[in-house]
């Protein structure tokens, strides 16, 4: 991963400069309860480079404390997408890891009279939360003795009580203007088997005092989370501190990425899931990890992507179309270029010789010479597309018309001269004819006039037949959970995926497999699907080719 300034690196280097560490160890805390989106990326795309870019160590922490949510799936799928993106961890651990430890912590609290057993309901603990303006109120149990914290404390690990009746708070300060520092419960009865530990607990740490015991046992120095934690560092530090580990951690915040037209809560992409409004969490459509890699994004990307939108403290939304920016960059560079007709009408060259099939010569993609060039059948049939066709064209028409000329692609110049139609008015044969010297690459005087337009085709006698997923944008609304009043789902884009049949490519693809990636050519990039076979090729809209952030980027400077 590449590898920019930023403010958190300025604190690193000021850390190391003066001494506050001697080294770099950060982590990526997932909770294992979905799949991770292009706002995890960006997280980990921060935690790696700054452990690389100086020297350190990045771990690989699973936050599995909350049984109730979790998964091995989201484990698996965790892994991989960090594979993926290049950031491979040092170490992989588990909050489960540290529930023992956790315990201990806990009990060690409760000795020293800063944890004690609340039975007040969840219900009564916000009520008497208090707010911004007003001191919350003492629970009535705030005081029990530390033999009968400790007594209650081992009755809810050995099960004796159901699940709520009761919790572990940290005794700090029900007037303190950080609502986080309010007596907040530390631990809490769930009597769910646990995807690692069975059912050999029955309490289990809540986020904030688990994470700071984490980061300090792993030897974590720079805890770099979203900004959404802000306000918990206080208590972050409160647990390291009252604690007593003699190396402490040290939270700092960065802005979480939100980006245009998608929403990024985990909670309304299982919802997105679980009604069938995707197929999947890797469902192209969807902003996850997943998703962006069977859409057919590259790593690299991603890590650009991420690179460019930079690290800040204040929250913005980036528009996604920067992201389409990056990948079609990338792909722009790196794709082979292959022939396909999405929607094909027949194309007749009367005077080309029957039966005859010359290879035409191509190359396989002009931003780099080292790709080198195939050969494309070509003959008397061939497919084009049924929109660069028109009986009458207005003027700025510059495909094919009646009695007009365009070139096919690396071939030769070809005239309309009629059309067949069928029954209902449609067009399924347009009859041209050709010019046998104007072969492009010969040489001759025919193969340098200029024409207009130049159109894709691919030859009749070897046409692979393939099914094309078009995916765009999931939502047609910039923010849709922006709207206090209205569903975030009232804005799905009905026409986020076209799936089309029946087209027609150009026999080289058939040597393309899972993943790999391409430019068709005129039409965009795309990618083998994993739905796809030998017999049923199905390949996936990465991008199109219209760059309209480069333009808007263009008109800004």
């Amino acid at each position: 991963m590449e590898e920019n300034s930023n403010f958190l690196f300025d604190i690193i280097e000021s850390d190391l400069a003066e001494g506050r560490t001697e080294r770099v160890h950060t982590r990526f805390p997932p909770e294992p309860n979905g799949y991770l989106h292009i706002g995890s990326a960006k997280a980990i795309y921060i935690n790696y480079t700054a452990a690389k870019k100086y020297g350190g160590l990045f771990n690989l922490r699973y936050d599995d404390t909350n049984p109730s949510k979790e998964d091995d799936e989201y484990v698996v799928s965790i892994r991989e997408d960090l594979e993926w993106l290049g950031a491979h961890p040092d170490a992989v651990f588990y909050g489960s890891d540290y529930f023992e430890k956790c315990y201990e912590f806990a009990v060690q609290l409760i000795r020293a009279g800063k944890a004690y057993v609340c039975d007040l309901s969840a219900d009564e603990m916000r009520e008497m939360r208090g707010t911004l303006t007003e001191p919350g109120i003492e629970s009535p149990y705030r005081n029990r003795s530390v033999e009968e914290n400790l007594a209650l404390f081992e009755r809810m690990k050995d099960g004796e009580f159901p699940d709520g009746y009761c919790t572990l708070r940290a005794k700090i300060d029900m007037a303190s203007p950080n609502m986080n520092l309010r007596d907040p419960a530390i631990y809490r009865i769930l009597h769910t088997s646990h995807h690692r530990q069975g059912n050999k607990w029955c309490i289990y740490p809540l986020y904030d005092f688990a994470h700071p015991i984490q980061d300090a046992l792993e030897g974590i120095t720079h805890s770099m989370c979203s900004i959404e934690f802000e306000n918990h560092r206080p208590l972050y530090d409160w647990v390291v501190d009252n604690i007593g580990f003699e190396k402490k951690p040290h939270q700092y915040e960065f802005a979480r990425l939100n980006v245009t037209n998608t929403v990024m809560s985990k909670r309304y992409l299982r919802q997105l899931v679980e009604t069938g409004v995707v197929d999947g969490w890797d469902d192209p459509r969807m902003p996850t990890v997943s998703a962006l890699r069977r859409r057919g994004y590259t790593p690299e990307s991603i890590r650009r992507f991420c690179e460019t939108i930079g690290v800040a403290r204040r929250e913005n939304v980036i528009d996604v179309a920067l992201l389409e920016f990056s990948i079609r960059e990338h792909l722009n560079r790196i794709a082979p270029r292959v022939m396909a007709v999405l929607d094909p009408v027949k194309l007749v060259i009367d005077n080309y010789p029957e039966g005859k099939t010359e290879m035409i010569r191509t190359e396989n993609n002009p931003e780099d010479p080292e790709a080198g060039f195939r050969e494309v059948p070509f003959s008397r049939e061939l497919y084009i597309e049924r929109e660069d066709f028109m009986e009458e064209a207005p003027k700025k028409f510059f495909r094919l018309r009646l009695g007009g000329e365009v070139r096919l692609k690396s071939a030769y110049i070809v005239r309309a001269e009629s059309v067949v139609k069928d029954a209902e008015g449609r067009i399924v044969e347009i009859h041209c004819t050709y010019d046998p010297d104007s072969l492009s690459g010969s040489g001759s005087e025919a193969s340098m006039r200029k024409v207009k337009g130049t159109l894709h085709w691919v030859s009749v006698p070897t046409a692979l037949e393939a099914e094309v997923r078009l995916y765009d944008r999931l939502f047609n609304d910039e923010m849709p959970d922006g709207h206090r009043d209205h569903d975030f789902k009232e804005y799905l884009n009905p026409d986020s995926l076209k799936v089309l049949t029946g087209c027609k490519l150009e026999p080289s693809v058939a040597r393309f497999t899972v993943g790999d990636r391409m430019q068709f050519h005129r039409l965009g990039y795309f990618c083998v699907d994993p739905d796809s076979t030998p017999e049923h090729m199905v390949f996936n809209r990465t991008v199109g080719l219209k760059d309209s952030w480069a333009k808007e980027v263009k008109k800004q400077s």
